[in-house]
């Protein structure tokens, strides 16, 4: 019995630091994202994401004054209390999809509805615009000015923004 359990314990060490090399940079924040996602939908890592940003539709599932302060490249706010499948009707429904809130939990049942509505290439954000700034990719503000700002969401959460180059704001 105890043999198991400590092949079990191995067994997630080794998953967090796959993820960690592949998914996101902070070990602590790949623990944290294993135990809040469900990760019953696809998932994009932001890495993926990055080298294929012209060629889908990126939609931020964040609050409205969270995307005004800082969003990624082209995405389309959509929000996630107010969200309406009806707004993006205009998407064809095979187009590639990735959606992206704070650390991914909203985006993930964001995912969720759109897979439900029929949408086929769709993907959450694994680590989403957290681990988006850790890695240092571009944010933009409203003009499309490149900027150094991310909304943290609260004090608890923003502990995940290991960026230090970068300005957080509530």
């Amino acid at each position: 019995m105890t043999r198991i359990i400590i092949v079990v314990l191995l067994l997630g060490v080794l998953n967090v630091s796959a993820q960690q090399r592949k998914g996101v940079s902070n070990k602590k924040y790949a623990l944290m994202l294993n135990s809040l996602l469900k990760r019953n939908v696809p998932e994009i890592y932001v890495a993926q994401l990055y080298e294929s940003l012209d060629s889908c539709t990126i939609l931020d599932t964040r609050e409205r004054a969270e995307f005004n302060i800082s969003h990624i490249p082209n995405a389309i706010y959509v929000g996630y209390d107010s969200f309406n499948i009806d707004s993006i009707k205009s998407i064809p429904k095979n187009k590639k999809i990735v959606c992206y809130c704070s650390v991914g939990y909203r985006s993930e049942k964001v995912t969720k509805q759109l897979i439900k509505a029929g949408y086929t290439s769709v993907s959450n954000l694994y680590g989403s615009i957290f681990e988006w700034v850790n890695r240092e990719y571009p944010v933009v503000n409203n003009r499309n000015e490149t900027i150094m700002l991310v909304h943290g969401y609260s004090k608890y959460w923003s502990k995940y923004i290991k960026n230090q180059r970068m300005v957080i704001v509530y």
